[in-house]
């Protein structure tokens, strides 16, 4: 009996030992707290804009450079202008969303819209206007006052699907009954509008057809141009060559965009940027202001303009 109660007693006494110690965490001090070290940032990815080559690749390069330094400024990220031959090229890389925003022309922007819903964002504004006309033009001493008098000519054209630069003059020709294959002699293509009126002012081509912003761009920049070439020709107006934006783009980057093409102008160094280019503002464009456009174009078709 005694053993049982000794036992138990010696049990009771261990239920009420002092458990054993937790291993100490360290010790802080409140009072000197310092910051965590900061995380490393992911690569901010740079904007990628395509400008096709309306003007030639050095002209293109140095009229845009200050518009893609004051869109980099504003969005905080870098820009990366990408810059490609044709008008299909830049297309291309609207379609498969290596480029975020364009500068397209009217027909690279109807095929876009048809084949993979490709989105207008802003257009220019020029001398107070938002349109646009194709413009004939022949050297000086030429006796040709209109495009008949150019049939077993040369003739320039700018790109395969320019509207200004082959859809339009191509359009007339059909009015005419005429293809461009068996009524000009001759025809190559420039690739820019401004190396066609080039062409023509040197007398390599005895024609071409051109966007008449850039035409009167380069006559502002080149006075002597006006000694060299003539108009005899000009097409009604149609919407101006618009910015675009891939569809894939995300939709708060794309009113960001919008945001700071829209309101450039009322800013010194977006303004300064614009007047490079020749440029009054960027406005607000529907799929309507190319209506009139779009009829030309569906009448000539992709494949008829290819190279």
């Amino acid at each position: 009996m005694y053993r049982c109660i000794f036992m138990l007693l010696v049990l009771m006494l261990a239920g009420c030992a002092t458990p054993p110690l937790a291993p100490s965490a360290g010790f802080v001090d409140l009072n000197r707290l310092e910051p965590l070290p900061t995380p490393v940032q992911n690569e901010i990815r740079p904007l990628k804009v395509a400008i096709a080559a309306v003007i030639s690749p050095q002209g293109t390069a140095e009229s845009y450079a200050p518009l893609l330094e004051y869109l980099s400024a504003k969005l905080n990220r870098p820009v990366e202008r990408v810059q490609r031959r044709t008008y299909s090229e830049v297309n291309e890389l609207l379609r498969s969303g290596e480029v975020d925003l364009a500068f397209v022309c009217t027909s690279s922007y109807l095929l876009g819209k048809r084949e993979f819903d490709l989105e207008l964002l802003v257009a220019p504004q020029v001398g107070g206007e938002v349109v646009y006309r194709a413009q004939l033009i022949v050297p000086r001493e030429s006796a040709a006052d209109k495009i008949e008098d150019l049939r077993g000519k040369v003739f320039a054209f700018t790109d395969p699907t320019s509207f200004t630069g082959r859809v339009y003059p191509t359009y007339l020709l059909k009015n005419m009954g005429e293809e461009p294959e068996t009524f000009f002699a001759r025809t190559f293509f420039t690739y820019s509008h401004d190396d066609a009126i080039r062409a023509v002012a040197d007398g390599i081509a005895d024609g071409a057809s051109v966007d008449s912003v850039v035409l009167g761009f380069a006559l502002k920049r080149t006075p002597e141009l006006a000694r060299q070439i003539r108009i005899i020709y000009t097409s009604p107006p149609f919407g101006m060559p618009p910015v675009v934006v891939s569809p894939g783009l995300r939709p708060t980057i794309r009113a960001e965009l919008e945001s700071i093409l829209l309101n450039m102008h009322e800013d010194a160094d977006g303004l300064a940027a614009l007047q490079v280019l020749n440029y009054d503002r960027f406005v607000h464009v529907s799929a309507d202001d190319y209506q009139s456009a779009e009829i030309i174009d569906s009448l000539v078709p992709f494949d008829e303009v290819a190279p």
